[in-house]
């Protein structure tokens, strides 16, 4: 399986996937933990893709994506954005409203 195909498969596996540099235990850059912070007080449960650990999928997400910067929210297999507009969504309340969706409440 080549580096595009695992990034779908990941991607449409899960309802909500972040991938970001570190872990949301331990962010690795300040956007990747705003990210991750807005995530986790939507109450999101979320799968990650640490970056920095898989240097394949750091240099062809953004190709798959036509996003250049991390981290990389999708949501029910689309792009929602990076850091900036996860905060954005989270702060007028419509994060909320899309991890409701995406996890079924």
């Amino acid at each position: 399986m080549d580096v595009k195909q695992r990034i779908a498969k990941i991607v449409n596996s899960h309802p909500i996937v972040l991938f970001m540099k570190g872990s949301p235990q331990f962010p690795m850059c300040g956007f990747s933990s705003q990210a991750t912070e807005a995530l986790k007080r939507c109450g999101a449960r979320f799968e990650y893709v640490n970056v920095l650990e898989d240097p394949e999928v750091r240099a062809h997400l953004p190709h798959y994506s036509n996003w250049k910067t991390f981290p990389q929210l999708f949501v029910q297999g689309e792009l929602i954005g990076g850091a900036d507009i996860t905060v954005d969504l989270y702060e007028s309340g419509e994060l909320q409203r899309i991890v409701d969706d995406a996890q079924g409440k």
